[in-house]
């Protein structure tokens, strides 16, 4: 199909036409207390067609030019002004990934030799299996066109650390579903074809914020598949791109120079685009909150 570049005229007359639904009123963002059981944070899934498909999007089901693997370096190390991530290009496959001086994997963008950090290794430029900008745009955007979207939640559980955990393998209808597949049957329903009868081309992305405090050796860990991208405070954090199996990174928040006290933004931004596993587990001590609920489609599907 000919894709055409998601623009603000395009979005607002989406809305005149009624493609999207109206955003989530009386919904106010709570602060868990400190002896919490869990925290449950509201984002939004969106639903694509793999490229093969009838107005299918040309980022899903698409391997890599340099193979399936881990790419980093394809999107801007800031937001743009709509809290996105933009697509640059430029990227690079990953050989081994850069670690603190715990040997946590970490992002490339936070590589700093004077905390004891090992560097990783970078190999060929590729964009990691993303066509272009635009494409990429409606990753996180909704467009009728192309996507349907609906609100999600999920329930991060205190474990015996005192930090919370949403785990895939753990969470009981991802553990029935045998994987990440909260959509199964839903807004376009499950992919088809050979394997398991899955939803398999989605994103998933959260808007949250916290307080930080600097004596409480804050961090935040994601390990699962595929591309996966984390901002604080509207800078790059966590960069696994690409097409692959479950790979980790962790930040620590005292790498940021964040101030004690103050509040920041956490973005979280995820996609599943080939149809085999799909992982996912969210780990932090942070107390994350919800900031605002978007609009999304599913009132008018």
């Amino acid at each position: 199909m000919s894709f055409i570049r998601l623009t603000t005229t395009v979005f607002a007359a989406g809305l005149a036409a009624g493609f999207v639904g109206a955003a989530a009123t009386g919904v106010q963002p709570t602060q868990p207390e400190d002896d919490t059981d869990s925290i449950t944070l509201t984002g939004v899934v969106r639903d694509f067609h793999e490229r093969t498909a009838p107005n299918g999007h040309p980022d899903f089901e698409r391997r890599p030019s340099s193979g399936f693997g881990l790419y980093c370096g394809n999107v801007t190390t800031r937001l743009d002004a709509d809290g996105k991530p933009v697509f640059s290009g430029g990227g690079f496959k990953v050989g081994s990934q850069w670690k603190d001086s715990s040997g946590r994997p970490i992002c490339w963008h936070l590589f700093d030799s004077s905390r004891g950090d090992s560097a990783g290794s970078s190999g060929s430029s590729d964009s990691g299996g993303i066509q272009s900008n635009e494409t990429f745009n409606l990753w996180y955007r909704d467009d009728p066109r192309v996507n349907r979207s609906k609100l999600l939640e999920i329930n991060l559980d205190r474990a015996a650390d005192g930090s919370f955990v949403f785990d895939s393998n753990v969470d009981p209808q991802s553990a029935e579903r045998g994987g990440f597949f909260p959509i199964d049957h839903e807004l376009f329903g499950n992919s088809g074809g050979s394997g398991p009868d899955h939803n398999y081309h989605f994103t998933f992305e959260l808007q949250t914020e916290f307080t930080y405090e600097a004596d409480g050796a804050q961090v935040f860990t994601f390990r699962g598949d595929d591309d996966v991208w984390v901002f604080i405070n509207r800078e790059l954090v966590i960069d696994l791109g690409g097409v692959h199996g479950a790979l980790e990174q962790t930040v620590d928040l005292n790498r940021l120079e964040l101030q004690d006290g103050e509040d920041y933004e956490l973005s979280f931004f995820f996609a599943e685009r080939h149809r085999t596993a799909s992982n996912f587990r969210m780990t932090t001590n942070l107390k994350l909150r919800n900031i605002e609920l978007p609009t999304v489609t599913a009132a008018y599907d």
